[in-house]
């Protein structure tokens, strides 16, 4: 089966890309299922009903998000209609959940939330909550296993590589919305530390570049806006698992607004 991840989507710019382009790259790579993390696709906060309907319209399969699921409140009613999860270490009286299970060419397939420490909201324990959470999975022997990991440090990501890279199919960093370069294979598992925005490029992480840069002059804050008009990028990673759950191939697909496209290949 070929899977495709699509990282953070960044307000209109990062919507309109994939309806323009998503279906033919799913075509073009024999891509079966396709996931995308949710939490800015709104106005670069959150996700309202208008805006998961299209995108779900446009192909995606279902969504995963991080620290801004909870922006826009109508989210809270959204969970028990559409497929979307939320990161699977808040609290269990937290609405929505952490996991998707869905069978996909005969197989079960479960697809993991999980959010970082290091600037995030408070919740759980990562790392002792994924490896309870895959050890009931693998009991019950579900083997292809996938994890959107949504943090800032990088080492959290790259640890928890080393924790489960025996033991889940894919390990898929999200939240800094720059894309990084490590894609590789590890004993079966997929990883990249971050698979990059999809939205505006020509900004400061898809947001138009006045508020950052105030407030890393002055020391204040304000409201970040996603540009009306900018250079945008699709990215998303394409990987292919075996009947064991294994990840036997994969590559980073980046599309640009100009309709040039790079491929990069996985390192085994």
């Amino acid at each position: 089966m070929r899977i495709g991840f699509i990282g953070d989507i960044v307000g209109r710019p990062g919507r309109e890309i994939l309806g323009k382009h998503l279906t033919q790259l799913q075509q073009e790579h024999s891509i079966d299922y396709t996931i995308a993390n949710y939490e800015n696709a709104s106005h670069g906060f959150g996700l309202t009903e208008k805006n998961c309907k299209e995108l779900l319209g446009y192909g995606i399969d279902m969504m995963s998000g991080g620290n801004h699921s909870f922006d826009k409140k109508e989210i809270l009613t959204l969970f028990d209609t559409y497929p979307l999860i939320r990161p699977i270490n808040y609290p269990e009286s937290t609405a929505g959940e952490g996991l998707f299970r869905t069978t996909l060419l005969g197989k079960e397939i479960a697809i993991i939330n999980l959010m970082g420490h290091y600037t995030m909201p408070m919740v759980d324990n990562p790392f002792t909550k994924i490896v309870a959470v895959v050890e009931k999975l693998k009991s019950q022997n579900i083997q292809h296993i996938i994890i959107d990991i949504h943090a800032e440090a990088t080492s959290e990501k790259r640890a928890l590589l080393y924790l489960l890279k025996e033991k889940v199919s894919a390990i898929l960093g999200t939240h800094t919305h720059v894309g990084t370069d490590d894609l590789e294979i590890v004993d079966g598992c997929c990883y990249v530390t971050d698979v990059g925005l999809t939205g505006c490029r020509d900004n400061v992480i898809g947001m138009e570049s006045d508020v950052p840069i105030h407030r890393f002059l002055t020391g204040l804050g304000g409201h970040f806006n996603v540009p009306n008009n900018c250079k945008s990028i699709l990215q998303m990673i394409v990987f292919e698992l075996d009947d064991r759950g294994q990840c036997i191939q994969a590559k980073k697909i980046k599309l640009y607004e100009n309709k040039q496209k790079t491929i990069t290949k996985a390192l085994l």
